[in-house]
């Protein structure tokens, strides 16, 4: 048994509870326990055998942060902003929530405070993009030991072999890393299928150009258990509840 103590958001974190500022949040309104005693100190340090709880209302707190998707055009950024261009974040309006995905929650204020993309998609990509407020989920999808798939369609000009695709596949480094093994097969005239289980920057254009391929389109159609499905070009929905990554 480990005599280690670590920080309580830390190890919150960790145990997949909820993310460290979700954490210290908690802790300073007194709604943590460990080993059933009440924390409110930031800071505090915890063995990591002790049992962490939270309060009801703590429960409620979590569950209530959403989470939203949105089928992103091109043209727009996902995280940092550039000049120039718009964020995606400005697409989360109220005309601009899928109608055929809005029968039970309405967008209110208060759901775009903290609201985060959970994962890059790139100018010039469309697609599939995750906002959330929830820190387990960023965890989920973004974390360093996230493996959730990502599935994309990517459109391309000239040919391939079968020998590039193989290259795609697996041995090929970015940064001076090696890229995890990745799915990757034909789907019709000057189209490719890639499923990934990670996220660098412009990932699948950079991978393209180190075989001699130019890209001329990419879309995210999944991400973990989630399709894109429906939700129309530049429009948003919430995840509903008994969905999951």
């Amino acid at each position: 048994m480990s005599d280690q103590k670590v920080r309580l958001s830390k190890r919150m974190s960790e145990l997949g509870i909820c993310s460290r500022r979700e954490a210290d949040e908690l802790i300073v309104d007194g709604l943590v326990l460990v080993d059933g005693e009440v924390q409110s100190e930031l800071g505090v340090k915890v063995f990591p055998h002790q049992t962490i709880t939270l309060a009801k209302e703590a429960q409620k707190h979590l569950q209530s942060k959403v989470t939203i998707l949105l089928n992103k055009p091109v043209g727009y950024v996902s995280n940092l902003p550039e000049k120039g261009y718009p964020p995606a974040l400005s697409i989360i309006t109220k005309d601009r929530q899928d109608p055929q995905f809005a029968k039970d929650l309405r967008l209110d204020p208060g759901h775009l405070m903290g609201l985060a993309c959970a994962g890059r998609l790139d100018i010039d990509s469309k697609g599939l993009l995750v906002l959330t407020q929830d820190g387990r989920v960023a965890k989920q999808l973004v974390g360093e030991n996230s493996n959730i798939e990502k599935e994309y369609v990517v459109w391309y000009e000239g040919s391939i072999s079968d020998e590039a695709i193989e290259k795609l596949r697996f041995g090929l480094a970015l940064d001076g890393k090696p890229l995890k093994l990745a799915k990757i097969q034909r789907t019709g005239p000057g189209k490719l299928q890639f499923i990934l289980r990670e996220g660098r920057k412009r990932q699948i254009r950079r991978m393209c150009e180190l075989v001699s391929l130019k890209v001329t389109g990419l879309k995210r159609v999944r991400v973990g258990k989630i399709q894109l499905g429906g939700l129309q070009e530049g429009m948003w929905r919430f995840l509903k509840e008994g969905e999951s990554f």
